[in-house]
């Protein structure tokens, strides 16, 4: 099968409520849905359809927070499993060392690989490194952008800390990152450079998408952040926040508040948060995730990513969407329609995507995964999947399975008497 190849008609789909239709695409968008079997032909012929019997077709997902740069390092490094600081203190001792290629060679690789899955748009904050070339990342994220233009979007965070100044910012975003980011509640004044992110966002024009509270406990940032951008109009992203699932409820409340006052949004990551927090907590180990369902009850856009995958701050990671999705039923109590939507419709809502879907004007951006049903297909993550983005097919995967046949079964025996009839 020729990649990529324009679509015009998916046939035979079933949707998540279990619904089968047709959906009819039109350049990059979905302009109509119906009953299987009742699209007309595609106008440019059988190539332009796809026949999805026994697949479940779904909005593709969008990763809202990951670290393209550092993805795919853990053999390299080496680095001694822990906590945050462990994982900082690894990553900042290697990154001295990467060159501009072999980042974007990392970069490349786990980018198609979360295609091949299904992920259509990716959102990655990129490190400002230490030492005299502190772009190297960025000049690497912005190449991988351009190459994969077409096959999925790409949004750049530039992640600095207090020890980059702000012309380090302003240079990264004249090569084209899209938004300022950070991690403030680590740096030693963490109110002084929460505050400098949101000035840096301003004076620049940008979004602003900060690392925020990644921690059980210390302080918590994630108010004054939101009463910094209370009215803006510009994406507005706060990423991890597992502090919030410390609080007791009557202060989560007041919090939570002030969240839902903002244009904030809320990314949820369990795969990385579940492994690096609670490891100083070796009986009843907190889960270390935010408080989804306080924020979802208050209207707060939330979606869920990955973060990081095979790196010194996660050595694991399928690069699959549903496994966040899977983790967020399992660790975040979700319901399995909610915890799809925060890695399809929350993560594009937080991005500032357009909507996507088998919804007529929504973008025709899709996931196929072969299955019965939504339950089946978050359960099993099957391999069977075809990915289109705009429009276009851009990712096929079929997998073969070989069984060892089973025995056949053993007819019952009756069992014989060795008694002697009597005389």
């Amino acid at each position: 099968m020729s990649l990529p190849r324009d679509l015009q008609v998916l046939r035979h789909a079933t949707l998540p409520d279990g619904r089968v239709v047709d959906v009819v695409i039109d350049d990059d968008t979905v302009t109509d849905v119906v009953p299987g079997g009742g699209a007309a032909p595609a106008p440019d012929g059988p190539a332009a359809e796809l026949d999805l019997t026994g697949f479940v077709l779904m909005t593709a997902p969008a990763e809202p927070h990951a670290h393209l740069d550092k993805a795919r390092s853990w053999d390299a490094i080496q680095p001694p499993m822990g906590d945050l600081v462990r994982a900082i203190d690894s990553w900042v001792a290697h990154s001295a060392t990467m060159t501009t290629e072999e980042i974007a060679a990392r970069a490349r690789e786990q980018a198609l690989r979360m295609l091949r899955q299904g992920t259509t748009a990716v959102r990655t904050h990129v490190d400002l490194l230490r030492g005299d070339q502190p772009l190297r990342g960025v000049r690497a994220l912005v190449e991988v952008r351009e190459e994969l233009a077409g096959l999925m979007d790409l949004q750049l965070v530039a992640l600095g800390h207090e020890l980059v100044d702000d012309d380090a910012y302003a240079e990264a975003l004249d090569l084209g990152v899209d938004l300022v980011g950070g991690a403030p509640h680590l740096a030693t004044d963490p109110f002084d450079e929460l505050a400098r992110a949101v000035r840096l966002a301003e004076q620049h024009d940008v979004g602003i998408d900060l690392h925020t509270d990644e921690s059980l406990d210390g302080p918590l940032t994630i108010v004054a952040f939101a009463r910094a951008v209370r009215g803006w109009t510009r994406p507005v992203t706060a990423g991890h926040c597992v502090r919030l699932g410390t609080l007791d409820a009557e202060e989560l409340e007041q919090v939570v508040a002030e969240i839902a006052a903002s244009p904030m949004g809320i990314v949820s990551l369990p795969i990385t948060n579940l492994y690096l927090q609670g490891w100083e907590h070796p009986v009843a180990t907190p889960r270390g995730l935010t408080a989804l369902r306080a924020l979802l009850d208050a209207g707060v856009p939330v979606a869920g990513g990955a973060d990081n995958v095979r790196d010194p701050f996660n050595p694991v990671g399928r690069s699959d969407a549903l496994e966040t999705a899977s983790l967020l039923v399992s660790a975040g109590h979700l319901t399995l329609d909610e915890a799809v939507t925060a890695v399809t419709d929350g993560a594009r809502r937080v991005m500032s995507l357009p909507l996507a879907g088998a919804v007529p004007g929504r973008r025709a951006d899709l996931l196929a995964v072969r299955g019965a049903n939504l339950a089946e297909v978050v359960a099993d993550a099957g391999p069977d999947r075809y990915v289109v983005h705009a429009g276009r097919l851009v990712a096929h995967s079929h997998a073969v399975h070989a069984l060892a046949p089973t025995r056949p079964p053993v007819s019952p025996v009756s069992p014989v008497s060795s008694a002697k009839e009597p005389a």
